[in-house]
């Protein structure tokens, strides 16, 4: 994979990502990689020139990566659990509140590369921008060093949150909770809208609004349509448990 950007090309950039690279013992081949892993989208749009490319796209291939380990592991763990449980648990370990958990464990926040607007807007502290570096990361390491590496990570750092998950029963996601309070409360199913899409094809940003019946009950954007639904039905489940 060929990379294009200036920002790698920063001594200040390589020296900051060698030092998170050593904290988390990784020994780099190509340091573009991972410094990729931390451009937020802000700055292709503000300075393309600087950095044409940003971290968001590498999920893609890592989503796979990450639920293939996962899999591995539960199978292998838990051998009296049924495929629907098992199913339950992998969505909870892989959910961006979990990988916000691991970013901010990590501090990776500290080396986001963001543009001026998002840096005044507490954006660092965002859990989809947060989990986004997680898978980011992780594929970096997958590229760079192969599954076994890649596999150790998660061992050491996103696995190990299963403890936590079964202590708080949190392996039902938020669109699934919140579907079943209105079923119980009200015998509504949400209803999610896609009410616009803004930017190119390729950068979309998506604002999703959450109805019951034809009333309006909360709205999110994000790059995402699948998270901007997600992050709605937290922000719902949260308000009304106030």
């Amino acid at each position: 994979m060929i990379i294009r950007t200036k920002a790698i090309a920063s001594p200040a950039l390589i020296e900051k990502t060698e030092k998170l690279l050593k904290i988390l013992n990784i020994k780099h081949k190509n340091i573009a990689h991972y410094i990729l892993a931390f451009i937020h989208r802000s700055v292709v749009n503000e300075k393309p020139d600087y950095a044409p490319e940003h971290n968001e796209r590498l999920e893609f291939l890592w989503d796979a990566v990450l639920e293939l380990v996962i899999t591995d592991n539960l199978f292998k763990d838990y051998p009296k659990k049924s495929e629907w449980e098992l199913t339950d648990i992998r969505s909870a370990l892989v959910r961006w509140t979990n990988l916000a958990k691991v970013a901010r464990e990590l501090w990776l926040s500290e080396y986001l590369i963001m543009w001026k607007w998002e840096e005044k807007t507490w954006w660092r502290d965002n859990n989809y921008l947060l989990a986004n570096v997680v898978e980011a990361l992780l594929w970096a390491i997958f590229i760079d060093q192969w599954l076994d590496t890649a596999r150790n990570f998660i061992d050491k750092y996103i696995y190990p949150s299963i403890t936590l998950i079964f202590e708080n029963n949190l392996t039902k996601d938020f669109k699934t909770t919140i579907q079943e309070y209105a079923q119980s409360e009200y015998d509504i199913t949400p209803n999610y809208k896609v009410i616009d899409e803004s930017w190119l094809d390729h950068d979309k940003t998506f604002k999703v609004w959450v109805y019951l019946n034809e009333k309006l009950i909360w709205k999110w954007i994000w790059s995402s349509k699948k998270k901007a639904q997600e992050k709605a039905a937290e922000d719902w489940f949260n308000n009304i448990n106030k």
